[in-house]
C-alpha cells in the first residue's frame, strides 16, 4: 500500500512563494510518474503539475511558469516551488501517482491572502 504526506503549505500574500513536499511510501517509487493536484473549496479536485520519472514535466494551464514540479527517487520526494501565488491557488494540495491511485493523503493547506 502506498502512502502520500504533504507538507509546506501555509498562509501567503499575493506574489508570494511556498515550496511543498511530498514523502512516498511504498516500493520502486522512481519508475512511476508522480503529480501534484489541488481541491479549492466547493470544486473538484484537479490536476496541477506532473513528472515523468525520467523528469518531463507538465503543468496547468494557469500555474505555467509559477510553479516547478522536481523530485528527488533517492528520497521518495516530489516537491512543487510555487511563485507569484494568487488568490485564485488557494486549495488544499494533494501529491499521488500520475494516474492517481485511490490512496489520497491529507494534504497541505495554502491559502493565498492579504
Amino acid at each position: 500500500q502506498v502512502q502520500f504526506v504533504e507538507s509546506g503549505g501555509g498562509l501567503v500574500q499575493p506574489g508570494g512563494s511556498l515550496r511543498l513536499s511530498c514523502a512516498a511510501s511504498g516500493s520502486f517509487f522512481g519508475i512511476y510518474a508522480m503529480a501534484w493536484y489541488r481541491q479549492a473549496p466547493g470544486k473538484q479536485r484537479e490536476f496541477v503539475a506532473g513528472i515523468t520519472r525520467g523528469g518531463n514535466t507538465n503543468y496547468t494551464d494557469s500555474v505555467k511558469g509559477r510553479f516547478t514540479i522536481s523530485r528527488d527517487n533517492a528520497k521518495k520526494s516530489v516537491y512543487l516551488q510555487m511563485n507569484s501565488l494568487k488568490p485564485e491557488d488557494t486549495a488544499v494540495y494533494y501529491c499521488n501517482r500520475r494516474p492517481a491511485t485511490d490512496y489520497w493523503g491529507q494534504g497541505t493547506q495554502v491559502t493565498v491572502s492579504s
